[in-house]
């Protein structure tokens, strides 16, 4: 049997589409770690997270554009950073980032390293959600 232009592009086109199809029905499956502070190590850079905790401090960068939020889930505390497009995302939702303080949320985000601390970006304005006590 001889492989011809025509039956190579037929083979190329239905593995796309199986791959395709593939990526379609495990995208919705995959979720984001939940982790407990103490657990994160810097292993875990560039991974994206779930933490449950609560809000112990607010502050405004110096140019007021970035927030930096402590939170505490009881195991330990770690800075997580909102930036200016996030913010501007959580506060197009009716909420100002002061309405966090010593509530329990759930935050999602990247883990990265900055002066030698881990810390937590927030990934979008909806991955910091208020939960029901």
């Amino acid at each position: 049997m001889e492989i011809t232009d025509d039956k190579l592009l037929r083979i190329a086109l239905i593995t796309s589409l199986i791959g395709i199809i593939g990526l379609l029905i495990l995208t919705p499956t995959i979720e984001v770690k939940k982790v407990k502070i103490e657990d994160i190590t810097r292993s875990m850079i560039d991974e994206e997270v779930s933490v449950d905790c609560v809000v112990s401090e607010i502050a405004k960068s110096s140019s007021g554009s970035s927030y930096f939020l402590t939170i505490n889930d009881g195991t330990g505390q770690m800075q997580l950073i909102i930036f200016e497009n996030q913010a501007a995302e959580i506060q197009s939702n009716n909420l100002d980032i002061e309405d966090f303080k010593d509530r329990k949320v759930e935050v999602t985000g990247k883990i990265t390293e900055y002066n030698s601390e881990l810390e937590i970006i927030l990934s979008n304005g909806d991955s910091l959600k208020i939960k029901n006590q």
